[in-house]
This record gives C-alpha cells, sequence and structure tokens, in this order.
C-alpha cells in the first residue's frame, strides 16, 4: 500500500528499524510519525543521523519517546543541514535546558523549520532564553509551542524581547508555564509593537489581575493579535474591568477566552457595556467563573445592540432564574448569536418553560449546549415541544443529562418534524432499549440529521436492532456513535444486515461492546457489499484472531473503508498474518490500529513489509 504518512508505535527497535529504512529509502514518505515508541536517546540519534541524508520527509513526529538532552542534541545537528523538515514534534520528551539549548543553536542556522512543538519537556527560564535569542535572528518559524513547561517569568520575559524583533513568529503557546504578572507584563509591552503575532496562548499560568491589566493596554494599541487565551489564570473582576476597557477600542480581537478564572458579576457588568460598541469580538469564553444573574443581565442586554458575537460560553457559572429569563428574550431579538453554552446551568420549573419556548421562534442559534444536568424530565419535553418549530438550530447538546427512555422518546417525537437539526448529542444518559426503538421510528422519516451521538447509553441489542432497521430506510445519517452500549453479537449482525444496504453511513463507533468473533463475521460480510463506509471502530470487543482474519478478508474485496480501528481484541500474530495478506491486495486503508493486542516483533514485521501504515503496539 503506498501512502504519503507513516505511523508506527510498537516497541522501541523494531520502530527505529522501520523508521530508519524509511527514511534512507523511501523517496516519497513526506511524514513520519514515530509517537511513543521508546526510542531514547539512541534511537533519536539513529534517527538525527538519518535525517542528514533524508531530503522527502516534512513532517517529523516523535511525540513521547524518552528523548533526552543527548537525543535533543542530535536532532539539533541535524536541522543544522537538513533542507526539507518543516515541522518536528518533540513533545513529552526529557530534553531539558540542555536540549532546548542545542535547538535553539539549530534555529539559528536552520531555513526551512516553520512549526516546533516542544511541550512537556522541562524547559526552565535557561532554555527558554536560549531559545529567544535564536528568535532574534531566525526569519522562518512562525509556530512554537512550549506549554507545559517550567520557563516562569524570566523566560517569559526574555522571550518577550525577542518579539520586539521577530518579524516572523505568529503562533506562540505559553500555557502552563508559572508565568505571573512579571512576565505577563513583559509580553504585554511587547504587543505594544509586535506586528506579526496573531495567536498567544497564556492559559493555565498565574497571571493576576495586574498582569491583565497590562495586557489591556497593549490591547489598546496592537492591530494584530487575533486570538488571546487567558482560561484558568487568576484574573478577576478588576482584571476583566481593565479588559473591558480595551475593547472598546480594539478592532482586531476576536477570540478571547477567560474561562476558569475569578470573574464575578462586577466583571461580567464591565464587558457587557464593553459588548454594546465592539465590532470585532466574535468569540467570548466566560465557562467556570463566578458569574451570577446580574452578570447574566447585562451580558443579554448588551446582546441586543451587538451585532458581532457569534460564541457565549457562560458554562458552569451561578446563572439561574434572572439571568435564564434575561436570556430567553434575547432568543427572540439577537441576529448573530449562533452559539450559546448554558451547560450546568439548572433549567427548571417555569424558567424552562419560558426559555426552552423562546426557541421556538429563534432565527439565528444554531448551537445550543444545555449539557451536564442542565435538565431533565419536563424541562426535556419542553425542549422538545420547542424544537417541532425551530427552524435554525443545527447542533444540540444533551450529554450528561439522566435522559431516559421518556426523554428519548419526547426528543424522537421531535425529529419527525424538526427539518433543521442535523448533530444530536445524547452521550452519558439512560436511553434503553425503548428509547433507541423511538430514536429508529424518528430516523425513519427524518431527512435532515446527519451525526447521533449515543455513547454511553443503555440501548442494547435490542436498541441496536431497531436502529439497524432505521438504517435500511435512513438517506442522511452519516456518523452513529454506539460507544459502550452493551451491544453484543446480535446487535451486531443485525447493524451488518443494514450495512448491506444503507448508502449513506461513512462512520459507525462500536467500541467497548462485546460483539466477539461472530459479530465481527458479520460484519465483514457487510463490508464486502458496502460502499460508503469509511471509519468503523471496534476498539475493544474481544474478537479475537478468527474475528481479525474475517475482517482482514473483506478488505481484499472492500474498497472504501479508510479508518480500522481494531485495539485491544486480542488478536495475535495469527491475525496478523492474515492482514498482510489482505494489505497485499488492499488499496484504500489509509489507517489501521492494532494497539494493546498480542502482537509480537514477528507480526510487525509482517506488517510493515507489506504496508506504510503500520500503527502497532505490543
Amino acid at each position: 500500500m503506498s501512502t504519503t504518512s507513516q505511523s508506527i508505535r510498537t516497541r522501541g527497535s523494531e520502530a527505529l528499524a522501520e523508521a530508519l529504512k524509511t527514511l534512507k529509502t523511501n523517496a516519497s514518505q513526506t511524514t513520519l510519525r514515530l509517537t511513543e515508541s521508546n526510542l531514547g536517546d539512541k534511537g533519536a540519534q539513529a534517527v538525527a543521523e538519518a535525517l542528514k541524508i533524508n531530503s522527502t520527509v516534512t513532517i517529523l513526529n516523535l511525540y513521547s519517546n524518552s528523548i533526552g538532552p543527548h537525543g535533543a542534541q542530535a536532532l539539533a545537528e541535524a536541522l543544522k543541514t537538513n533542507s526539507t523538515l518543516t515541522e518536528l514534534h518533540l513533545s513529552d520528551n526529557k530534553s531539558g535546558n540542555a536540549g532546548a539549548q542545542a535547538l535553539a543553536e539549530a534555529l539559528k542556522i536552520n531555513t526551512t523549520l516553520t512549526s516546533l512543538y516542544f511541550w512537556i519537556n522541562s524547559i526552565g527560564d535557561a532554555g527558554a532564553q536560549a531559545l529567544a535569542e535564536a528568535l532574534k535572528t531566525n526569519s522562518i518559524l512562525a509556530t512554537l509551542d512550549l506549554s507545559r513547561n517550567k520557563i516562569g517569568d524570566d523566560g517569559a520575559q526574555a522571550l518577550a524581547e525577542a518579539l520586539k524583533t521577530n518579524l516572523i513568529l505568529a503562533t506562540l503557546d505559553l500555557s502552563q508555564n508559572k508565568i505571573g504578572d512579571d512576565g505577563a507584563q513583559a509580553l504585554a509591552e511587547t504587543l505594544k509593537t509586535n506586528s506579526t503575532l496573531t495567536t498567544l496562548d497564556l492559559s493555565q499560568n498565574k497571571i493576576g489581575d495586574d498582569g491583565a491589566q497590562a495586557l489591556t493596554e497593549a490591547l489598546k494599541t496592537n492591530l494584530i493579535l487575533a486570538t488571546l487565551n487567558l482560561s484558568q489564570n487568576k484574573i478577576g473582576d478588576d482584571g476583566a474591568q481593565a479588559l473591558a476597557e480595551a475593547f472598546k477600542t480594539n478592532s482586531i480581537l476576536a477570540t478571547l477566552d477567560l474561562s476558569q478564572n475569578k470573574i464575578g458579576d462586577d466583571g461580567a457588568q464591565a464587558l457587557a457595556e464593553a459588548l454594546k460598541t465592539n465590532s470585532i469580538l466574535a468569540t467570548l469564553d466566560l465557562s467556570q467563573n463566578k458569574i451570577g444573574d446580574d452578570g447574566a443581565q447585562a451580558l443579554a442586554e448588551a446582546l441586543k445592540t451587538n451585532s458581532i458575537l457569534a460564541t457565549l460560553n457562560l458554562r458552569n457559572n451561578s446563572i439561574w432564574i434572572k439571568g435564564l429569563l434575561a436570556f430567553s428574550e434575547i432568543f427572540k431579538t439577537n441576529s448573530t448569536l449562533t452559539t450559546l453554552s448554558l451547560a450546568k446551568s439548572k433549567i427548571e420549573g417555569t424558567i424552562a418553560l419560558v426559555l426552552l419556548k423562546s426557541l421556538e421562534t429563534r432565527s439565528t442559534l444554531t448551537t445550543l449546549n444545555l449539557g451536564y444536568k442542565s435538565i431533565e424530565g419536563d424541562e426535556v419535553q419542553a425542549l422538545c415541544e420547542a424544537l417541532k418549530t425551530n427552524s435554525s438550530l443545527i447542533n444540540l447538546d444533551l450529554q450528561s443529562n439522566s435522559i431516559d427512555d421518556n426523554g428519548a422518546q419526547a426528543i424522537a417525537e421531535a425529529l419527525k418534524s424538526n427539518s433543521t437539526l442535523t448533530t444530536l448529542k445524547l452521550a452519558v444518559n439512560l436511553i434503553g432499549a425503548n428509547g433507541g426503538q423511538a430514536l429508529s421510528e424518528a430516523l425513519k422519516t427524518n431527512s435532515t440529521l446527519t451525526t447521533l451521538d449515543l455513547q454511553n447509553n443503555l440501548t442494547g441489542d435490542n436498541g441496536a436492532q431497531a436502529l439497524s432497521e432505521a438504517l435500511k430506510i435512513n438517506a442522511t445519517l452519516t456518523t452513529l456513535d454506539l460507544w459502550r452500549n452493551s451491544i453484543g453479537t446480535n446487535g451486531a449482525q443485525a447493524l451488518a444486515e443494514a450495512l448491506k444496504t444503507n448508502a449513506t453511513l461513512t462512520t459507525l463507533y462500536l467500541q467497548d461492546n462485546s460483539i466477539r468473533d461472530n459479530g465481527a463475521f458479520a460484519l465483514s460480510e457487510a463490508l464486502k457489499i458496502n460502499s460508503v463506509l469509511s471509519t468503523l471502530d471496534l476498539w475493544g470487543n474481544s474478537i479475537g484472531d478468527n474475528g481479525a482474519q474475517a475482517l482482514f478478508e473483506a478488505l481484499k474485496s472492500n474498497s472504501t473503508l479508510t479508518t480500522l480501528d481494531l485495539q485491544n481484541n486480542s488478536i495475535s500474530d495469527s491475525g496478523t498474518w492474515a492482514l498482510s495478506q489482505a494489505l497485499k491486495i488492499n488499496s484504500t486503508l489509509t489507517t489501521l490500529d492494532l494497539w494493546r493486542n498480542s502482537i509480537t516483533h514477528k507480526g510487525v514485521m509482517a506488517l510493515c513489509e507489506v504496508s506504510h501504515i503500520c500503527h502497532v503496539s505490543t
């Protein structure tokens, strides 16, 4: 099988042997993924030597390989002469400051690398300072990810100084780096003059109100930053009020994430005032703060005149009666808000009836998140009544709401008349066979729903059989997720029969069920006929070698399946031999995952001899 991407997950020596073979002999390979392969420094050094002569690979992924300073230093030496690599992933390794310093030296010379992902590498301020020096002269690197390290304020200050002269870097991720107000203030000073940085991630640091205020001053004059992430810091009302002042004049920032801070009603009210005049901010995330009804009312009032904000996330705040009622009015008048999350806001009783009824006439809201115990019982019924006439909602998330068969039946009734909803998430609820049967009846007539997520429910074989009947008739559903639904052989056999005639379903998730070898055999028969399904996930189904062999036999004639996930299925070398034979014929499968099976070195080599999609772990 020919492909331009290779993915290997196996023992270090086996993975290394195949990777080196690819690097030295394959003239068309452009992407090499060698993740979680236990390469260590010696393996990285061998890969580095191969990189010196390779002239085709542009993307190299060495994520999570226990590569230390010596391995990083070897790769750095290769970068000094390699002229094709544009993207390097070294995240979740052990490079440390020494490795960072070596790579920094390489960046002063390298003229092709545009993206460096270096998160979780124990890099401190010394490593950050070295990289900062490199940025002063480097004229190609556009993306630098140093998240989840320990660069602190000193490291942030060094990078800030470099950005005053660097004219290329557009994306900088410094999340989770112990950066405080001093580091934020230094970066703020840089933003006043920098003309290239468009995305800055400072989430999960220790930035408080002082840091937020400094960034505010920068935003008043900055003409390039479009995305700023300040989530999970220590910003309170004072910081939010300062940022609000910047919004009144800033004409560039389109996305701001302030989630998981300490912003209360005062901060929300200040932001709301700014939204009345701001004409650029399209996405605002205020989830998991301390906003109550007063803050929610202010935000709702702002939305009456704001004509830009499209996405507002208020998930997991303290909004209740007055705040929710205020949003019910907004649904009737605002013409730009398309995505609203009120997840974890307890919507019940009369409030629910008013809020959800307002959806009946809502004309622009396309995405609504009411997941995580937001509604139940009567509230679900009220929502369903609204769905019968609503003509704008496209995506609805109701996961983790303890919705039972009665709720599923109400939703099914709504689907029979609703003509706009395309994605429905009902994961992690209590929907059983009766609920599954009701939804299947709706699918027989519904002509718009394309994605149905029922993962982690209780539909069982009876529910799967009912859904199978619907699939024989439905002509729009493309994705069905039945992960962990207690589906056994009978359910799998019913679904297989449906796949023989269904002409639209492209993705089927059946992971963590109990279909076993007989279920796999039935699905294999369907694959010999089906000409639409492109992704099949059977992770954790105990299909064994017999089931795997049947599936692999089907691959000889199937010409549409591109992704097959068989992780954790007790497959041994016997099964992989059958696969190797199938791959000699199959020309469409591009991704095969056999992680957590019982495959030895012998099985791995059999696969790698015939395919460029080795993705195996023993």
